[in-house]
């Protein structure tokens, strides 16, 4: 086969994770021919793009909210092929998700959009037809089995917080279904996934021996063969308190199943925390998404502590089902677990978007925009972290189901200037603000935070309408009272105002973090004009 030029083209996410998908294509086309020109570009700005003349460019793509950037991917790619739709592949959760939306542009008609993971061998997988060049690749293995290239990785200035890594599955799929995830559509079933040692020894052989395993199963605790998974990990030296050495320096190793483990499994079979404690698991990942299974879940969390797994984490969904003191109530359970038992679990709230909107604005039926701002704006302050100490609970949450309600109904200059407005020169505004608010009823304070979240049509907070408010004598007059602090104190905040915890109260390791939120991109939520 002659020599191609081969664009893999990742839009400029701020994700953890290096793109597993187009490391495996890489790899593909390095057995194909050694010589092919194989460059990796994230973003639409970076220089690599333009070093060949591209014969395919392959496309990744993220969560659905990302649309905007996938989008300019793709019509610079079709600048970059000078209009040749057929040289372009797109594929990844949201060209799996959204394959029909995406075909439905016709400017990118002829555009392969790949749907799920590459299973089949490369020519089936990836659609290929007789004027392709690989069309006669029906012998390989399939990419999705493939070594990940991590040479790739050094072609671009940005650094994944994860890279130190062997990335990889132990299974594919789930075997549950539920209504907010997209795993059943872009995996299907449970099943099997070759050894990981295959992996390992792979990567070893290529790239040089990984610090840690990051196991990307969305339920591996319900894998047919997880008490032979939980033995390789063993044998390929992954024990609690494993190290890796490095010039001279040790370092400690880690397993993470970063997409979590399911609570109702761990509640119900013992033996399989008992096997996870044979791993140097850090952190146990364990989903908390609503009230209604905490018991699974608290039941989970003591037995980890009593199986001296004591660095966990978890995924704290909302905006689903839920309202906000369900969602208050999961994060104080962890912070009396973690004073009882003496362990840390961090926290990551995440807000529920449809596997298929092309923006972060969605609204659940039980929460609102302004409280679902606010919650965003106190999470900016905290880095989108919940320690288990309880002061910084109190004071970024709320001590109470009441003052946290209370918080997420304030004025957002005060929440992100908390350090003035509660314990400095603003405390006088605060008071005044309260005992103008305090004089509200049930029915006046729903009033309020229905017109602070606008109606359904509009995108985003409406501040000009605050200031129409002010006016309109049909409005409640201590509704209006306490309008006024809404127009003079709801403004942004610079880093600088947002920061009102110490970096120690903070620290995570970036590698243990979950992917971006969106903290400080445009959601849909924060304010217009």
């Amino acid at each position: 086969m002659s020599v191609k030029n081969i664009l893999l083209f990742e839009p400029a996410y701020k994700n953890k994770y290096p793109p597993l998908g187009l490391m495996k294509l890489a790899q593909y086309h390095r057995q194909q021919n050694k010589n092919h020109n194989i460059v990796f570009a994230k973003g639409e700005n970076d220089p690599n793009l333009n070093q060949f003349k591209w014969d395919r460019i392959y496309i990744t793509t993220l969560f659905s909210f990302e649309w905007k950037r996938t989008a300019i991917c793709i019509d610079k790619s079709m600048e970059l092929v000078d209009g040749e739709t057929s040289k372009i592949f797109v594929g990844g959760i949201s060209a799996s998700l959204m394959t029909d939306e995406f075909q439905s542009i016709d400017k990118w008609r002829g555009i392969r959009f790949i749907q799920g993971i590459l299973k089949d061998n490369p020519t089936k997988a990836l659609q290929l037809s007789y004027k392709d060049f690989g069309t006669n690749d029906t012998d390989f293995l399939p990419i999705d089995e493939m070594i990940p290239d991590y040479s790739i990785l050094s072609q671009i200035d940005y650094k994944y917080p994860a890279h130190d890594a062997y990335f990889g599955y132990a299974s594919r799929g789930c075997i549950r279904k539920c209504a907010f995830c997209g795993v059943p559509k872009l995996e299907g079933d449970q099943k099997d996934m070759p050894p990981i040692s295959k992996l390992v020894q792979g990567v070893n052989d290529l790239y040089g021996e990984k610090k840690d395993l990051i196991l990307m199963d969305n339920n591996v605790t319900a894998a047919p063969k997880f008490n032979e998974i939980m033995a390789e990990i063993r044998d390929l030296g992954f024990m609690p308190n494993a190290r890796i050495k490095r010039n001279e320096r040790s370092y400690k190793r880690r397993v993470d199943f970063n997409q979590g483990v399911d609570a109702r499994l761990l509640s119900k079979n013992p033996r399989l925390l008992k096997e996870l404690s044979t791993i140097c698991i850090s952190p146990l990942r364990i989903a908390f998404d609503h009230w209604g299974v905490r018991k699974p879940y608290e039941t989970s969390i003591r037995n980890s502590a009593q199986n001296n797994i004591t660095t966990l984490s978890n995924y704290m969904l909302y905006n689903f089902y839920d309202d906000p003191v369900d969602l208050y109530k999961r994060l104080a359970l962890n912070i009396e677990l973690n004073q009882e038992l003496g362990i840390r679990i961090w926290s990551f709230p995440m807000r529920y978007q449809p596997i298929t909107l092309k923006d972060r604005s969605f609204i659940g039926k039980k929460w609102n925009r302004y409280y679902l701002r606010s919650f965003q704006v106190i999470l900016q302050a905290t880095h989108g972290v919940v320690t288990g100490n309880p002061d910084f609970f109190n004071i970024a949450f709320g001590s109470s189901a009441d003052n946290y309600m209370e918080l997420l109904a304030m004025p957002h200059g005060f929440i992100f200037r908390r350090q003035y407005y509660f314990y400095g020169e603003g405390r006088p505004v605060l008071d005044e603000y309260r005992a103008h608010y305090s004089k509200l009823n049930h029915s006046q304070k729903e009033t309020l935070i229905n017109l602070l979240s606008g109606n359904d049509k509009q995108k985003g907070l409406q501040r000009k309408l605050y200031k129409k408010y002010l006016g309109d004598t049909s409005i409640d007059k201590r509704i209006r009272e306490v309008m006024r602090f809404y127009v003079a104190y709801n403004q942004a905040a610079s880093a600088r105002d947002r920061t009102f915890f110490s970096h120690k109260d903070l620290y995570v390791p970036a590698d243990e973090k979950v992917e971006d939120a969106g903290l400080y991109e445009d959601d849909g939520l924060a304010f217009g004009q």
